[in-house]
């Protein structure tokens, strides 16, 4: 279907909300987003009152004499959107997802309110500087990578591990959910995966129907809740100090796991919480795919990639910081690898080693065979992960 400056197009039902710095238009049938700036929006008002794109480029190139303006360009990117319904009369068949139904309606949005208003957001701040306090005063609640091991059977430890993270990252996740019902807002829960962990994950989508100054509550929500849950962890380590040694190595446990799930927030090179904090602070989204875009140009052996520039003039000091975290959380990862999952896995394989060369009817074998059976079964489910993401994404 040719487009033409004497065309007229009908574009499928949208909503604009005025963002930080531009706009961000929403699909009503698809539920997605996309940002534009004011040049688009104005063009789309034009659009919707039935001007021919002829018309609506001589009047934008005279409002905006510094943009390069082509309505031809405008209206293909529409169309890659699947934002366009006819083109002069004529329907544009696309083969569209239809918004994917959301739920948690159930939850009362009073119910989020109550975890999430100025009094809770302030105690959780509280909590936090206490959380650190406490490992300051009290070097021994640190976590060491010793602490996943409650039991000296390794079989054990492992479904004692994936039991007690996945009741953490229920209670994390949970944290979104809440805030996502104190804005009554839909959502649901996901299976990713962040590098090799298995992870739950909250459809966050609508947040963009909010202002930008309220999402940061709700994408800061899960770390409110592994907040709490550290201080009754450390909490409970000082107050029963002598109590029973199971207790005490399923607290410490809990405190290890929270730990590095707080710290991996960090981690900004991947879409964390805290990336998503620091891409609604800043008010350049893509964040992600445009400091990438940069790195490529600071590395050598990336000269021939492409050239093409998708940052916004104004977002290029953002995207430059950003770029510089970016690679200080692959550097806190790496920390992590070398302080926790390297010697954890070090020591598991140093107890379950000899177990192989015992003989069937001891349970030193069984434990290591049970062990090495649950690690295949671990990577088959961060396998399965990648495949969702990567092949069907």
């Amino acid at each position: 279907m040719n487009l033409t400056l004497d065309s007229r197009l009908l574009l499928v039902p949208i909503e604009i909300r005025e963002d930080k710095k531009h706009y961000i238009v929403e699909d009503k049938t698809s539920g997605e987003f996309f940002e534009m700036p004011e040049v688009c929006i104005d063009a789309i008002h034009s659009i919707n009152k039935g001007e021919t794109l002829g018309e609506i480029e001589q009047q934008l190139k005279e409002k905006y004499p510094a943009e390069e303006v082509c309505l031809i360009d405008f209206a293909e990117q529409l169309l890659e959107m699947h934002l366009v319904a006819e083109i002069d009369g004529v329907k544009v068949e696309v083969n569209k997802v239809k918004k994917e139904t959301l739920g948690f309606l159930w939850l009362s949005p009073q119910i989020g309110k109550f975890f999430f208003n100025k009094l809770s957001l302030f105690l959780y701040a509280v909590l936090f500087i206490s959380n650190a306090f406490l490992f300051i005063a009290k070097p021994t609640l640190f976590p060491h990578y010793k602490d996943l091991f409650i039991f000296d059977l390794m079989v054990l430890n492992i479904p004692a591990w994936m039991l007690l993270t996945f009741i953490l990252v229920l209670i994390h996740e949970f944290g979104h959910i809440l805030a996502m019902r104190a804005q009554n807002l839909p959502t649901k829960l996901e299976i990713g995966h962040r590098l090799f962990l298995v992870v739950l994950e909250t459809d966050m989508s609508s947040v963009w129907k909010l202002p930008s100054g309220n999402r940061n509550v709700l994408f800061l929500a899960g770390l409110c809740f592994d907040t709490v849950i550290l201080t009754l962890a450390l909490v409970s380590q000082l107050i029963f100090a002598n109590g029973s040694a199971i207790f005490l190595s399923i607290m410490h446990v809990v405190v290890l796991d929270t730990f590095i799930r707080m710290v991996y927030q960090c981690c900004v090179y991947m879409k964390t919480d805290l990336y998503y904090v620091f891409e609604n602070v800043s008010g350049c989204y893509n964040l992600m795919e445009n400091a990438q875009q940069l790195i490529r140009k600071w590395l050598p052996f990336q000269q021939s990639a492409s050239n093409s520039e998708v940052v916004f003039a104004e977002e290029r000091r953002v995207v430059t910081i950003y770029s510089i975290f970016y690679f200080v959380g692959v550097f806190v990862t790496l920390g992590l690898f070398f302080i926790y999952y390297i010697p954890q896995l070090l020591f598991a394989w140093k107890k379950v080693l000899p177990g192989f060369a015992a003989s069937p009817a001891a349970l030193p074998f069984w434990d290591a065979m049970l062990f090495t059976l649950q690690i295949v079964i671990a990577f088959g489910l961060l396998l399965y992960a990648w495949r969702k993401k990567y092949i069907r994404g």
